[in-house]
């Protein structure tokens, strides 16, 4: 992983010293499984705990931060994540995968598979466990106090003296992910395609990777 610059940026740290390390795609479909909510992260709705799968081609956006934080459980439990927000995305082959709880079936969510109409989401807050893929960042501020950032959307803050980053611009490719929650002000799905899966030859329901 490289910054815009070309310099090396390490994104493996542990929750409380957050790097390089970028989620978006979760927040469109994310929001479609799980349900749409507005306002802050993490305040309107408590998470199943369960995560789900998301994968993407390219992840193109404007405006991004970053910052630890935590997500809260209907039965009061509370799990930590890397919070990610992104003002302005677009997603292209975008996938979502989740299993059913106690079957062996999934759901998986397709949108923008056309180059030319990729899906498209504003104002993005993701709650993400686990990412993997290669990050390009346009004018990015690491170590910045999590309660000054500003550019990944009004919501996309963290505490006062918490570890933050930020950039002006990002770009993801070849994106996989795991992620508890998301989301979003709004999402275009082009080509919205939503499918139940059985099991394989493998004895496994298919899922995003």
């Amino acid at each position: 992983m490289k910054d815009a610059q070309g310099d090396p940026a390490d994104g493996r740290t542990n929750w409380r010293r957050f790097a390089v390390a970028v989620a978006v795609p979760t927040a469109v479909a994310g929001a479609l499984v799980f349900g749409m909510a507005n306002g802050a992260f993490a305040a309107t709705f408590a998470v199943s705990g369960q995560s789900f799968k998301i994968s993407a081609d390219r992840l193109e956006g404007t405006g991004f931060a970053q910052y630890g934080g935590t997500v809260e459980t209907a039965d009061g439990r509370s799990i930590p994540v890397a919070i990610s927000g992104i003002a302005s995305a677009r997603l292209y082959n975008l996938c979502q995968s989740v299993k059913v709880p106690n079957l062996p079936v999934s759901l998986t969510i397709r949108a923008g598979r056309d180059s030319d109409s990729p899906a498209k989401a504003t104002n993005l807050l993701i709650g993400v466990s686990e990412l993997s893929g290669d990050a390009e960042f346009t004018d990015i501020n690491i170590g910045q106090d999590a309660s000054t950032l500003g550019l990944g959307g009004k919501d996309a803050h963290g505490k006062r003296g918490d570890f933050g980053q930020e950039a002006k611009q990002v770009t993801i490719t070849g994106l996989t992910q795991s992620a508890l929650s998301t989301t979003a002000g709004t999402f275009t799905l082009t080509g919205l395609n939503m499918k139940i899966n059985l099991p394989g030859s493998n004895g496994k329901p298919p899922e995003c990777f």
